[in-house]
């Protein structure tokens, strides 16, 4: 059995890199899987759109919410659990450490792996705080290790050799199915169940996009829409890209006619918040909930991709005292627990006090009480 360990790593990545060099193919699609691509006509599209909702009220209420456990539901994980899994070779964009994995029961999941890997806290941290609130997001179990049959030392790196055409035998080099590579304090990502909407190939839905959500034709309100921002703002959700958004038919609200009676707007990438970079305290602080709070306008224009698609805003009344009342449900002591079981006191953090869950703690409550000196808002 195999451990990650620096100098492996070092080495592993320099064969890796010298050899996508010379790639010229790409990656195949895995035997008996389908290719992603739109499965319905841009009208279907955003005739699911108007009616999609971006909130639901909580099964648990906001404050009886345990963020020291993983999301439950079948095949659920435990924190301290040593997850087995068989490599498989799935092309994954990104450059961040991961790659997808096949569990016992035949289920394929993605792994998130690597130290320092900013992701990992930060995606356990704003999937678990929007679903408590009532914002649906995928589910993300972090997990003791994942004991990876098959799997080569680094598995990112080998996957984008492949891609690039390099040869299997450097960029597998060190994977046979008779050795187990250790990925210790893992995370293992499971989507939201349910059929993607989409007219294009990774098409996902652009910020600018939610005034299409119409409140009479099912879908959600301004100020739940507008409760949404203020989230994404106060997280520092930068990299929100259409493709990092997901429009999706929840299981078992399919129509016969291909409809969908009750689609959702989520944020299906949580990977780059908390920062602008990730999981990073000094500059979170430093990000302003409002660009003029008498106004009540946010915007992105100063994160990484001056904003990418979420354009400036102006929040209505009625989207901040609706995202108020959600986080006054939360407790100091559930938001040291939220940060806690996400990591942050084992991260490599720039700041000394990031190690510990109650300096994030008061950097999330300074931004409530931003949102509650604001305004008012016009409605």
């Amino acid at each position: 059995m195999g451990r990650i360990r620096p100098a492996r790593r070092i080495l592993a990545a320099s064969v890796l890199v010298l050899s996508a060099a010379a790639c010229r193919d790409k990656l195949p699609a895995p035997a008996g899987e389908k290719a992603q691509t739109g499965d319905v006509s841009s009208t279907q599209r955003d005739a699911a759109l108007a009616a999609a909702r971006v909130w639901q009220r909580p099964a648990t209420p906001t404050g009886a919410f345990d963020f020291r456990r993983n999301p439950g539901g079948p095949g659920a994980f435990d924190p301290g659990q040593e997850v087995e899994c068989t490599f498989k070779r799935k092309k994954l964009g990104g450059t961040t450490p991961k790659f997808y994995c096949t569990l016992t029961d035949g289920e394929t999941v993605k792994v998130k792996y690597g130290e320092p890997n900013g992701e990992i806290p930060s995606e356990i941290t704003a999937t678990r705080l929007l679903s408590s609130l009532g914002f649906p997001t995928d589910r993300m179990y972090r997990v003791k290790s994942v004991r990876c049959r098959g799997c080569p030392p680094l598995p990112q790196q080998a996957l984008t050799c492949l891609d690039e055409g390099g040869p299997e035998l450097v960029c597998l080099q060190g994977a046979s199915e008779s050795r187990v590579v250790t990925f210790e304090n893992a995370a293992i990502e499971r989507p939201l169940p349910g059929r993607k909407i989409e007219s294009a190939e990774d098409q996902g839905w652009t910020w600018f996009e939610l005034e299409k959500i119409d409140p009479a034709r099912g879908g959600s309100t301004r100020a739940e829409v507008d409760a949404l921002r203020l989230m994404a703002v106060l997280i520092a959700h930068w990299d929100n890209k259409g493709p990092n958004q997901r429009l999706v038919c929840p299981e078992g609200k399919d129509r016969p006619d291909g409809g969908c009676a009750a689609p959702l707007a989520i944020i299906q990438d949580l990977g780059a918040t908390f920062g602008p970079k990730r999981m990073d305290l000094l500059n979170w602080r430093k990000v302003p909930v409002f660009t003029d709070p008498r106004t009540c306008h946010v915007s992105m224009s100063k994160l990484p991709f001056n904003g990418a698609t979420f354009t400036d805003r102006q929040i209505s009344e009625e989207g901040r005292q609706f995202v108020l009342a959600l986080l006054r449900g939360l407790s100091a002591e559930q938001l040291n627990t939220l940060f806690d079981a996400a990591g942050v006191t084992s991260f490599s953090h720039v700041l000394t006090e990031a190690h510990q869950p109650q300096a994030w703690t008061d950097a999330f409550l300074a931004k409530v009480a931003e949102i509650a000196s604001a305004g008012p808002c016009p409605s």
